[in-house]
């Protein structure tokens, strides 16, 4: 999104310049209207098909678009918009756009740490039964369940993609590619898939017994030695046990059974499958069962889907935000740091991402500002040179962003790293240390932690008084802010001590009707009614 010439769909959403590539490509999107980021999935309708034939995919992608936006589960992502917008080449293009989820496919910690522990494979493909149960009862059937669109979020839950997607491309009817290929993943797809007879939920039933296999044996269920439909349709999985041996009977038993060549001899029901991997499942409050160099085993690094089976419903960790890194150099480094040149096309990016940010600013599109100004940081850490002077004010341009834009969590981050930045380089004293520490009082305020606001609010004021009196327009604000929280946190007492002599200091300065003087008489008033006055 850091393109100055994005392509605007359906005038509302817009992504990267698109290219001639397949069916079903993903972009990270904009939404104009919500100033969000989104998903937008494409999918292509071919120019050389004839116009009939592209109206049927057309009409058939809003009503399974309809349908899929139905599946109200945590485990897909939502749909937000079906979207028809016509292209250069008159040739109407067809977009879903969804939720953005933010994490790792199973094809990506596979084709990183191999085989799966069995209570992470059986954690996955439970979640997965879990999204299917919901869907099949509508029903909808994926038709291309396979590792890459199977995601695990950072919290360990599960997310199905492109729920919809393989329906409105119709990978049971090849006839309509216009070339009689067939469309999909042909080494996670069921015999009946490959005969062309109509999928099931027993079909996706099938995808997930490869899904499972995989997990567990770190390979696909058919090397592709032989052709991939062929080894589908006529051969026998080798079973579980023979490629591992810690996988336990049942385990085995069932991904053979989902296996089955003929609908009919697997599991019923995605039901039924969570029922027989349920037993395998960690029990709540159990411990992380992860060995060394598995995943899991560096608690943080990867996510973990076992936990929301360990630790149901639990609140999210609080934990610092992913966002541009705390410069940790060593003392020398950090002089030279702050007195050589920045390369000439890094001082070209930032020029360049402060003006379009400050642009997205005015246009009130905050989303987008963060994401320019996260990528221009992201290349001056690359350099090594985030303790800059130049790029101290890019930090600081970021972090009142992400302020502005409701992320005052990752913002308190910035404005506190920040602050010790500008105290090295110029003193506890300095104006800018002073204001960073101010805003990342307001970043406490905003997320409810009331005491550690009042000791940010507390140490700016002790500067400020050794600077100027207590009737200065900073000396006022910071008192004022002192006042509410002290009255916010039901301690009467405390704060009639504060805004009584600041009522009295304002209509000095200010006069009696000033509006703050009138908004602290109102604040008293309160107190008193309240038996809290002294």
């Amino acid at each position: 999104m850091g393109s100055r010439h994005p392509r605007l769909i359906a005038g509302r959403y817009e992504v990267q310049p698109l290219d001639d590539g397949g069916m079903g490509t993903v972009w990270q999107g904009y939404d104009r209207v919500l100033d969000r980021l989104v998903a937008v999935k494409q999918i292509r309708s071919d120019r050389h098909h004839p116009a009939e034939l592209r109206r049927e995919l057309a009409e058939r992608f809003r009503r399974e678009a309809r349908i899929t936006a139905k599946i109200e589960h945590p485990g897909v992502p939502a749909v937000y918009d079906a979207a028809i917008d016509r292209g250069t080449d008159a040739v109407e293009q067809l977009y879903l756009v969804m939720q953005l989820v933010r994490g790792v496919t199973v094809a990506d910690l596979l084709a990183e740490h191999g085989p799966f522990p069995v209570p992470w494979a059986v954690s996955i493909a439970a979640q997965v039964c879990a999204v299917l149960s919901h869907a099949h009862a509508i029903p909808v059937v994926h038709r291309d369940l396979k590792p890459s669109n199977v995601m695990v979020d950072e919290d360990g839950n599960v997310k199905v993609l492109d729920f919809g997607v393989a329906a409105v491309l119709r990978t049971d009817v090849t006839q309509l590619t216009g070339t009689g290929q067939m469309i999909g993943s042909r080494d996670y797809m069921s015999p009946e898939q490959f005969h062309g007879v109509g999928v099931s939920p027993r079909s996706d039933l099938y995808a997930l017994g490869c899904l499972l296999h995989e997990m567990l044996a770190g390979k696909r269920l058919f090397d592709g030695a032989n052709d991939a439909a062929l080894q589908h349709v006529h051969d026998r999985p080798t079973p579980l046990r023979g490629l591992r041996a810690d996988v336990p009977e049942a385990i085995e038993r069932l991904v053979l059974d989902l296996l089955e060549k003929a609908p009919e001899d697997r599991p019923v029901s995605a039901q039924e499958v969570f029922d027989r991997l349920s037993p395998f499942l960690p029990a709540p409050g159990a411990p992380v069962a992860a060995r060394t160099g598995e995943p899991g085993a560096d608690p943080g690094a990867t996510p973990d889907p076992t936990r929301p089976y360990r630790h149901p419903l639990a609140p999210r960790r609080l934990v610092a935000p992913a966002g541009v890194p705390r410069p940790t150099p060593s003392a020398p480094s950090r002089v030279v740091a702050q007195r050589q040149a920045l390369p000439t096309a890094l001082a070209q990016e930032l020029d360049v991402a402060e003006e379009r940010a400050q642009q997205l600013v005015d246009s009130d599109r905050l989303s987008q500002a963060v994401m320019v100004l996260d990528a221009a940081l992201t290349s001056a850490d690359a350099e090594g040179v985030l303790d800059h002077p130049r790029v101290l004010e890019l930090r600081n341009t970021h972090a009142a962003v992400l302020f502005l834009g409701g992320d005052v969590r990752r913002a308190l981050t910035a404005f506190e790293e920040l602050t010790d930045a500008f105290a090295w380089r110029a003193g506890p004293d300095d104006p800018r240390v002073l204001e960073c520490q101010k805003q990342a009082a307001y970043c406490h305020a905003e997320l409810g932690d009331t005491d550690a606001a009042l000791a940010g609010f507390r140490a700016v004021q002790e500067h400020v008084r050794r600077q100027h009196d207590d009737r200065s327009r900073d000396a006022l604000e910071l008192r004022t802010q002192i006042g509410i929280l002290l009255l916010a946190a039901n301690r009467l007492r405390e704060a009639d001590q504060i805004l009584r002599p600041l009522h009295d200091d304002l209509v000095a300065t200010r006069g009696p009707e000033h509006p703050e003087a009138r908004e602290i008489r109102d604040l008293l008033t309160r107190i008193r009614l309240t038996g809290g006055s002294r």
